[in-house]
C-alpha cells in the first residue's frame, strides 16, 4: 500500500514533532543527572588533593622535627640538660594528642552518620516518589478511561 505525498508529509511532521518535544521529566532528569555526575567525577580529584595536602603536611612536620633533633643534639645536650624535666611536658602533649584523636574519631563518626542519614532520606524519598507516581498513573488511567 502506497502512501500519498500528503500522508508522508504528515508522518514526517509527526515524527519531527516527537523528536523535538521534550518532556518536563527529560529536562529535570538530564540536568540533574549531569550535575550529579559532575559532582561524582570530582570526588577522586577531591580525595587525591586532600591526600596530597596531608602528605605535604606530614613531610613538612617530619622535616621540622628532623631539624629539631639536630638542634637538640648540638645545643641542649652540650648544656647537660636533664631530659626528665620534659616528662610533664610529654604528658601534656600526650593529653592534647588524645584530645585531637578523639575529635578526629568523633568527626569521622558524625560524617558517617550524616551520610547514612542522607542515604536513608533518599531511600525514603525514592519509595515515596514511586508510590506517588504509581497513584498518579492510576489516577490518569482512570481519568483517561472515562473519556
Amino acid at each position: 500500500m502506497e502512501q500519498t505525498q500528503s500522508e508522508q508529509v504528515t508522518l514526517k511532521k509527526k515524527a519531527s514533532a516527537q523528536k523535538n518535544s521534550i518532556s518536563i521529566c527529560d529536562l529535570m532528569k538530564g540536568n540533574t543527572t549531569e550535575i550529579l555526575q559532575k559532582m561524582e567525577y570530582q570526588v577522586p580529584t577531591y580525595l587525591q588533593d586532600y591526600s596530597d595536602l596531608f602528605i605535604r603536611y606530614l613531610h613538612s612536620w617530619n622535616t621540622l622535627f628532623g631539624t629539631c633533633y639536630i638542634s637538640e643534639k648540638q645545643f641542649f645536650d652540650k648544656l647537660g640538660y636533664d631530659h626528665t624535666a620534659l616528662e610533664p611536658l610529654d604528658e601534656y602533649w600526650k593529653f592534647i594528642k588524645n584530645l585531637f584523636l578523639v575529635q578526629i574519631e568523633s568527626n569521622s563518626k558524625f560524617v558517617n552518620d550524616y551520610v547514612q542519614f542522607r542515604l536513608s532520606t533518599i531511600e525514603l524519598f525514592d519509595k515515596s516518589a514511586a508510590s506517588a507516581l504509581d497513584y498518579y498513573s492510576k489516577l490518569l488511567s482512570e481519568f483517561n478511561s472515562k473519556k
